[in-house]
């Protein structure tokens, strides 16, 4: 059972993901000094023809128009899945807070894996990251999806 409600309403939208034939990856904004849900959602590439939609990349877009700023340093950004470079690159330029995400990617993470973004010289922000929080479940739903695509 997962713990973190945040989490737990990005494995929400991963799963709405999955249901759609995307890959179930969901991310969740949250204001941190309130605590408000700013915006929500899933990977939707197959679904806009965009190999950009991704679930991070909706969720800041979304939030930025919210907030009527590019600059989020306020918010924290729950993910289900370690972000892939482009998005690290897009969390660092919307001056994220904190990025908590459950799965690590091996393959095509940017955080702890791959190309270290936040670790770059030419980095502008780096923020806080929590890697492993509901871990089991997501990594959970996207072998399952993996498994059922093949």
């Amino acid at each position: 059972m997962m713990k973190n409600k945040y989490m737990k309403l990005a494995a929400e939208e991963a799963a709405k993901a999955a249901r759609r034939g995307e890959v179930p990856v969901g991310a969740v904004i949250v204001d941190s000094k309130t605590g408000e849900v700013i915006s929500k959602g899933s990977n939707r590439v197959m679904e806009d023809y965009d190999p950009a939609a991704h679930a991070e990349i909706l969720v800041i877009r979304q939030a930025a128009k919210a907030m009527k700023s590019v600059r989020l340093p306020e918010c924290d950004l729950y993910v289900t899945l370690e972000p892939c470079p482009m998005c690290a690159q897009a969390i660092s330029f919307a001056r994220i807070r904190r990025l908590y995400f459950a799965a690590y990617d091996e393959k095509g993470g940017g955080v702890e894996n791959g190309a270290h973004i936040f670790h770059a010289k030419s980095c502008h922000h780096k923020p806080e990251i929590y890697g492993g929080i509901g871990e089991k479940e997501c990594s959970a739903m996207l072998k399952e999806f993996f498994k059922n695509k093949r």
